[in-house]
């Protein structure tokens, strides 16, 4: 069986560090945390589980710090985690399963990706994409970019179904990234595409849609970059326009992004969003059925939003065929809706509309819309 590291780096984490050490107990064989300068008690409490807790002055580089923690480490993987990150007690037998199939002496994976769940309703992910979790130490692996630090996965890939939450307690420093960003260009140092890529996110974050865009048709017009990127830069930029009051170039941006991969589901959610506001039902109800169409990869990498895959175009399919007259096709969307999320207040709400609609043919029953 493998031997894990597990690395850190964190600073100011004392509401939530003790809930992420105790959800990986028994799955680490060390503990390395690096503190980049914290005023409160998460050194103590770091101390509580590990005495390898280390000192590291900030210099507004994630991938300095990350790679400080991983220089450290004596194990034969190296696994990271944020302090708001945990395992949950449903995933933690997937955990050591996976660590039991672990060979030291003949690797079967360089890099393990695994699901990263960032967003949650009613507890249940909406939100998830692949990271790099497992690294096996001697592979020589270094963290790059200052800001959304990676590693690009090399030699042999494992992905696996051992998932990592994350769950923020309390709002961070949300200018941080940008100013990071924006010291690294005064300073002179070009953003690689991917830089390029999460620096305009960030723009659009603060709502400087007029830079965002920029940063945006900037990655767009690069030759590197990754597809999946290219895709979700080609929805970030269409936000950027719609914000601007310019929604043909939003719908042009939209349909750009066809030139680079088959639609994803979240980009089909986005051509049906689009009509659908200007009440073109048709072509709404169009793209809504690509979406639930669309093939969903967890294992792309990419930011893969749960919802656009069957909740939300079943719930919006029932409106636009409910405008288009089509009752029986509008009320079996809703079920559908209703299979994806039961609690639904839309798929609720439009179970009491399509009864009130068969029971009353009246005034009252008109004045009646389906929720989306």
């Amino acid at each position: 069986m493998a031997t894990i590291s597990l690395c850190m780096i964190v600073k100011n984490e004392e509401d939530v560090l003790e809930r992420c050490l105790r959800s990986v107990e028994g799955i680490p064989d060390e503990t390395i945390i690096i503190d980049t300068g914290s005023t409160d008690r998460t050194k103590e409490i770091a101390r509580r589980f590990t005495q390898k807790v280390y000192d590291f002055a900030w210099r507004d580089d994630f991938s300095a710090a990350r790679n400080e923690s991983f220089s450290r480490a004596e194990m034969d993987y190296c696994l990271w985690l944020d302090a708001d990150d945990l395992i949950s007690p449903v995933q933690r037998e997937t955990w050591i399963a996976l660590k039991g199939m672990l060979d030291r002496e003949q690797p079967q994976a360089d890099v393990v990706m695994a699901p990263y769940h960032t967003a949650f309703d009613h507890g249940n992910p909406v939100l998830t994409y692949y990271r790099e979790r497992l690294l096996r130490r001697g592979a020589g692996f270094q963290w790059k970019g200052r800001v959304h630090e990676a590693i690009v996965p090399e030699g042999k890939i494992l992905y696996t179904d051992a998932a990592v939450e994350h769950h923020k307690e309390k709002a961070g420093d949300r200018d941080r990234n940008l100013r990071i960003y924006q010291k690294q260009l005064a300073e002179g140092e070009a953003l690689e595409p991917r830089q390029m890529f999460y620096y305009a996110r960030e723009l659009l974050d603060h709502r400087e849609y007029q830079e965002a865009q920029r940063a945006f048709l900037c990655f767009l017009g690069e030759k590197g970059g990754w597809v999946e990127n290219k895709l979700e830069a080609c929805r970030l930029l269409a936000i950027c326009l719609y914000a601007q009051g310019r929604e043909e170039e939003a719908l042009a941006a939209l349909l750009w992004s066809l030139s680079y991969d088959a639609p994803r589901a979240e980009l089909c959610c986005s051509l049906g969003q689009h009509f659908f506001d200007r009440e073109c039902w048709e072509k709404a109800a169009f793209w809504y059925r690509q979406a639930l169409e669309a093939r969903r990869d967890d294992a792309s990498g990419a930011f893969v939003l749960q919802d656009c895959y069957g909740y939300i175009p079943c719930i919006q399919l029932c409106v636009c065929y409910d405008r288009l007259g089509n009752q029986i096709k509008a009320e079996e969307y809703n079920e559908m809706a209703g299979g994806y999320k039961p609690a639904s207040e839309a798929y609720l709400y439009n179970l009491e509309y399509f009864k009130g609609k068969k029971a009353f043919l009246g005034d009252s029953a008109e004045r009646m819309n389906p929720r989306q």
